[in-house]
């Protein structure tokens, strides 16, 4: 019995041992199949794990963590919406899917993806990003995608986007990037070198921008403005937004006439308040009020009217004032298949000129009024700078009337700060001794011999005798010489300032 019980014993412990190590084993296996799971999903089991019909894969509302893998390559619809997929890896397919044009990845909570997450599937023309928890997009994300057609990231936290990251979608034409944080519209899309060809519509209502670039916008082609919404932003009020929004308006492009009520702005004032931008007119900065399309030019001159069509590839053609058509005038040429050039400008070629647009599913029709001065522009430039340089010489004189009346120097013995004093000779700085020569004292003479009167302490300067002012300062109380006969020699007298206070004795 003993010896049965030693034999037992290290077998019992063999046996434990070989069980131990299974199980250390098995534990540190689990960790590296449940991390694999995580990146590539758990095989798809169609009527299991998702519903499949034909081409189409609907996983949605299957609360996955990550998208299964073992995909069909024939799959053309791939449906992931509703799931907790909040990462979307570059390995997430292990095959390219060259039949999957449409993938839905929206309401899952995604805060990341990888810069090749689409690299095995770049026939996609149709990606659902919407309602998820991205806050930006990093540079060329998307640019294996050559042939999406519609990109849906509106219901994000997308603030943050950069240049490059829509690079490559060269056939893009709806693009929607409403209900995030983006702070300014992304123009390069639709301009300039980074324009996206095909783009047709670009969504960027109930964002936080809060300024536009009018003149880029104004700019653009209507068939471009006519999918361009930025409704429901924190716009600031100002006469260029409504003047923008009133020719939109006046155009009926669509942002304007579907949201009218949604184009608010934001007063500057304290405190602040919300308005509709059309009402601008009526209320707080009474802007102008915007009529029609109306084009101004001078004799000699060309003007280009361009038939700006809410439609692209529209077959046009002009009409001329008096129901003329191009044939019947000389002055009138068709260029770019669409504008319509007119010069050297005639005072007969104003008037309303009306472009007829037709397409398969749309007709328009524009008006365009043309006025031309009858001046050239050269003479109207004359006119201006003739008004300007008149007005300039006016501002001139009255500088220096103003310069001379309150800079001069005062030169009167009775001006503030002059000593009044009659007793000193010397404080009177502007008397003078007046010199009269011989003749204009013979003349006096002449009076008193015949029968005048006698002057004292008084004297009229005459303006010739003004130039002959070379004397002495003389006192005020200093008495004259007493005025001499007819035939005696030289007399000589002082005259005492005009600007003493002493009076005047005759």
């Amino acid at each position: 019995m003993v010896g049965s019980i030693g034999f037992s014993r290290p077998a019992a412990v063999a046996v434990l041992k070989r069980r131990s190590c299974f199980i250390l084993h098995l534990t540190l296996l689990l960790p590296a199949v449940r991390a694999s799971g995580q990146l590539t999903g758990s095989p798809l089991v169609c009527q299991k794990t998702c519903l499949c019909a034909s081409t189409i894969i609907s996983c949605s509302k299957k609360n996955l963590t990550n998208v299964p893998n073992a995909l069909p390559s024939y799959a053309a619809v791939l449906d992931l919406s509703f799931n907790s997929i909040t990462k979307l890896q570059a390995e997430w397919t292990g095959i390219r899917l060259d039949r999957l044009q449409s993938l839905l990845l929206s309401n899952n909570n995604l805060t990341f993806l990888s810069s090749e997450a689409f690299v095995n599937v770049r026939k996609l023309r149709y990606l659902d990003l919407s309602f998820n928890s991205l806050r930006l997009l990093d540079e060329y994300i998307f640019e294996p995608l050559e042939n999406l057609e519609v990109l849906l990231l509106y219901k994000n936290h997308i603030s943050q986007i950069d240049r490059s990251a829509f690079s490559g979608l060269i056939e893009l034409q709806r693009l929607y990037l409403s209900h995030n944080q983006i702070s300014r519209i992304p123009v390069e899309l639709l301009k300039g070198r980074g324009r996206l060809k095909s783009l047709r519509l670009l969504d960027v209502s109930s964002n936080r921008i809060k300024a536009l670039p009018l003149d880029e916008l104004q700019a653009l082609p209507a068939w471009i403005k006519n999918g361009l919404y930025f409704h429901n932003n924190p716009l600031t009020c100002s006469c260029e937004l409504y003047e923008l929004m009133a020719h939109w308006e006046l155009r009926e492009l669509s942002p304007s006439t579907d949201f009218s009520s949604n184009h608010t702005c934001v007063t500057s004032g304290q405190p602040k308040e919300k308005m509709a931008i059309l009402d601008l007119t009526r209320q707080y900065l009474n802007c102008s009020e915007v009529k029609g399309f109306k084009k101004e030019g001078y004799l000699e001159q060309s003007l280009v009217l361009d038939c700006d069509t809410r439609q692209k590839n529209m077959v046009k053609r002009w009409v001329l004032p008096g129901n003329l058509t191009l044939s019947q005038n000389e002055t009138t040429l068709i260029r770019n298949e669409s504008s319509l050039r007119i010069g050297p400008l005639k005072v007969e070629d104003s008037g309303v000129y009306t472009c007829y647009a037709t397409s398969d599913s749309f007709n328009e029709t524009l008006y365009v009024t043309v006025v031309v001065f009858n001046t050239t522009m050269s003479k109207g430039l004359e006119n201006l700078k003739t008004a300007y340089t008149t007005l300039v010489a006016c501002l001139i004189s009255l500088v220096m009337i103003l310069v001379y009346l309150f800079f001069t120097p005062c030169r009167c013995a009775c001006c503030p700060g002059q000593n009044m004093e009659k007793n000193d000779a010397k404080d009177s700085l502007h008397s003078s001794t007046v010199t009269l020569s011989q003749a204009h004292e013979e003349t006096w003479q002449e009076r008193v011999g015949g029968g005048g009167f006698l002057y004292r302490h008084a004297a009229f300067l005459e303006p010739k005798e003004q130039l002959e002012q070379n004397g002495r300062l003389n006192p005020i109380s200093e008495e004259d010489e007493e005025w001499q006969g007819a035939n005696r020699g030289r007399t000589r007298s002082d005259v005492s300032s005009v600007c003493s206070n002493s009076p005047m004795v005759i």
